[in-house]
This record gives structure tokens, sequence and C-alpha cells, in this order.
């Protein structure tokens, strides 16, 4: 079943949303909190029902992905220009990638979308009405799902998974703290206030990523078979 298409703000100026039988779902989470497991589980899920399914996540445009991670090398990335790559890389891939597999009927999951960027912007001063415009060309998603962790959760996550803590995850750019593990904290809560607010405004499905994987999933299922309802509900689950 075709539904009918919005954007956030003005959208692409060359570009209508139209009706299209595709379903786009976001799924939202700090680094360390389990999108990619999920993403993998849903996306095996999907697909043995019958689902053809694209996955798109953040740095993953052919035309700047690539140049994002560069620029990030040198920890002296600007602010400013920051949030411009990474609207650029959202937009490149929403117009060559999503949008086509809307119009073929995929779902579309999006591991993280513009919500992610602009928590890193806001924690980072940016103008919350410079961010509503500078995303306004982003497809009103049919699912937002919220991976929430603590802080400390993401924190034991990622020295288990390396025995270094990233530089830009740990807001050391910020000068929030001298110790980089405490600089890990402080900017990990700074994300989640605003993850948090924009999941009360935006009508987040928010799911406690703490629980085991299997009862996570669990629960993203039941968030997104109503999405398909009427699409293509899925059957045997």
């Amino acid at each position: 079943m075709n539904r009918a298409w919005s954007f956030y703000g003005q959208g692409f100026p060359y570009l209508e949303a139209g009706s299209w039988p595709g379903r786009l779902i976001a799924l939202e989470g700090a680094d360390g909190a389990g999108r990619s497991t999920q993403i993998a589980m849903l996306t095996d899920w999907l697909e043995r029902h019958r689902h053809p399914v694209l996955v798109t996540g953040l740095r993953r445009s052919a035309l700047v992905g690539k140049l994002i991670a560069r620029a990030k090398l040198g920890n002296r990335l600007g602010r400013r220009t920051r949030s411009l790559l990474y609207a650029t890389d959202l937009a490149d891939q929403l117009e060559n990638q999503v949008i086509p597999a809307l119009r073929a009927g995929f779902v579309v999951l999006a591991d993280r979308y513009i919500f992610s960027a602009m928590a890193r912007d806001l924690a980072r001063g940016a103008e919350p009405a410079w961010l509503e415009q500078l995303y306004g060309f982003a497809l009103k998603p049919d699912l937002i799902i919220y991976l929430q962790t603590t802080p400390r959760e993401r924190l034991a996550r990622a020295l288990a998974k390396s025995s270094t803590l990233d530089y830009w995850e740990s807001g050391l750019d910020l000068g929030l703290a001298d110790d980089r593990v405490a600089s890990h904290l402080a900017y990990q809560s700074l994300l989640q206030e605003h993850l948090d607010r924009m999941a009360d405004l935006c009508g987040f499905v928010t799911v406690d990523a703490s629980a085991p994987k299997k009862e996570i999933h669990e629960q993203v299922r039941s968030a997104v078979e109503p999405v398909l309802e009427g699409g293509g509900a899925l059957a045997g689950s």
C-alpha cells in the first residue's frame, strides 16, 4: 500500500514527495547502543519474510562519506563545516538511494538519521532553528526507534571494544574535561539529553538497549510490524 510522504521542511526544491510503497524506519542511539546488531537482526527478519531491504547510515554517501572520514582524522574539523558535511552526506543518500528504494517498495533501515547528527551539533552549540532549516530536506520516517542506554553503559562497551576512546565520541573538541574518560561521560550525557528531548517531541519508540539483544529485537519487531501492515504485513512471526 502506498503512503503519502512529506518532508520536515522545504525538502528538495526540484523534487516533490509523492506516494510510494516503501517504508522508512530509523534506528537512533549513540555509539555503543547496539544499533548495528539490531539492524542486522531486523534485516534478516525482514528478508526472510520477502521484504527487500536497504540499509543506510551516517558517512555512507558516495559523495562525501570518505571525505568526512579523512577530515576527522586530524581532530581539527570545524563545527560548522562538520554540520554541513554530515547534512550533505544524508542529503546525497536520501536523493540517490533512499527515495529510489522507497519508490521501488523497499524497507529502508537508517542506522541513525538526522536526529543523531543534530544531537551532536546541539552538543557543540549549534542553534536549533539553524539545524531545523539545514535538515529540512529530510523525509519524515514511518517509525523512529530509539535504543536508549546510559553513558556509563556506552563507556563500558567502548572500552570493551577498544583500548582507546574515540576523540570525537569523547567530545574532546569541546574541552569538557581533562581526562578522556570524564570527557566521554560528559559528552555522552549531553547527547543523551538531546536525544531524550527529541524522543519526547518527535514520538520516538524508546527501547531499553541494556536488555539482552533478543529481547530488544522482539521489541523492535513489535514496533515495526504495524508499520508494514497494509503494505505487506509479515506472516509467521
